[in-house]
């Protein structure tokens, strides 16, 4: 399902076969929005909240004691912002899923969130069911937003497109693939499923998460959706 700002609300076609509960880091520097969103998440029999934090510069100390498997962030904060303490945690090996809070859809902060690595973004005024299926999504391995999002977000902030010297750049790091893993990675960044590129490209499911995890690796990316941004960047989509 997907919400009307394009974030997907659904549960995420793995979630099924989890058996421990999704521990949850939240951190905003408003007691008040922690103690919401605490009391709010806190009641889904499968998330467990694991800690709180009040600015990013406490986030990475904390998720070396509490391993959360996702990190609710906000990305305004005072001493460390949301966007440095996400570029900090995606480095990591063991790095958790990182959800951005934000009030405004197309923000830059948020669309250096998603490049630095965060899984996707939710609005603060979203409904409190789509908020907990964003977690469930991205421990899940899913994106928190759609293509359509993904595209509409790059195009009011950076004025309608990639620039060229981005687009160079994006082409340069796609070469390093090969024809099958472009044809993959232009798919995903048209937010096509697993299953639905099997069946475009008439490949296995499991052929395409392998094509998928080396694209991720050659091209030393976190997630999908650091896929769909290149693609997007490289100018592949176009006319999609």
């Amino acid at each position: 399902m997907t919400g009307t700002d394009g974030a997907v609300t659904g549960p995420g076609a793995g979630y099924g076969m989890r058996m421990k509960p999704i521990r949850l880091l939240l951190v905003d520097d408003d007691p008040l929005v922690r103690a919401g969103l605490s009391f709010m998440l806190g009641g889904a029999d499968d998330i467990e909240i694991v800690g709180e934090a009040g600015d990013g510069s406490e986030v990475a100390a904390l998720v070396g004691e509490v391993r959360p498997d996702v990190v609710l962030m906000d990305i305004r904060m005072p001493t460390m912002d949301g966007l440095a303490a996400t570029e900090t945690l995606r480095k990591r090996p063991d790095a958790p899923e990182v959800v951005v809070l934000t009030t405004f859809h197309a923000d830059e902060q948020v669309l250096r969130a998603l490049r630095a690595g965060a899984a996707g973004f939710v609005l603060k005024d979203t409904a409190p069911a789509e908020i907990v299926a964003a977690v469930r999504a991205v421990a899940a391995g899913d994106p928190v937003l759609s293509p359509s999002v993904t595209q509409q977000l790059i195009s009011q902030v950076a004025g309608g497109g990639p620039e060229l010297d981005r687009r160079q750049r994006a082409l340069g790091r796609l070469a390093g693939l090969g024809e099958r893993e472009r044809e993959v990675a232009v798919a995903v960044g048209k937010g096509a499923s697993n299953a639905d590129i099997a069946a475009e490209l008439y490949l296995s499911v499991a052929t395409v998460k392998a094509h998928v995890s080396r694209i991720l690796t050659k091209l030393d990316l976190n997630n999908r959706v650091q896929i769909a941004l290149l693609v997007h960047d490289a100018g592949l989509l176009n006319g999609a």
